[in-house]
């Protein structure tokens, strides 16, 4: 169970052109990989996408945020 508590890990990204980086724990970026793969899709695409909803949202939050809710909502 330990191995879940570990600190945010900074990657880069490119979203839209654009490089952002986001922290995350290494369990997200392992269930973002994951959910990358099942939707045939590159990391930074899935990214951009779920970037892409987090603003239309009345209030987005922070990308890293969004992507943690994503991940929730979307069973993984």
């Amino acid at each position: 169970m330990s191995e879940f508590y570990h600190p945010p890990v900074k990657r880069s990204v490119e979203i839209a052109g654009h490089k952002t980086s986001i922290s995350l724990e290494p369990l997200f970026w392992d269930k973002l990989k994951q959910a990358a793969e099942r939707e045939g899709l590159p990391l930074n695409a899935l990214v951009a996408r779920i970037d892409a909803e987090r603003i239309a949202a009345r209030s987005p939050p922070g990308l890293a945020g969004a992507i943690r809710l994503w991940l929730v909502a979307n069973g993984q």
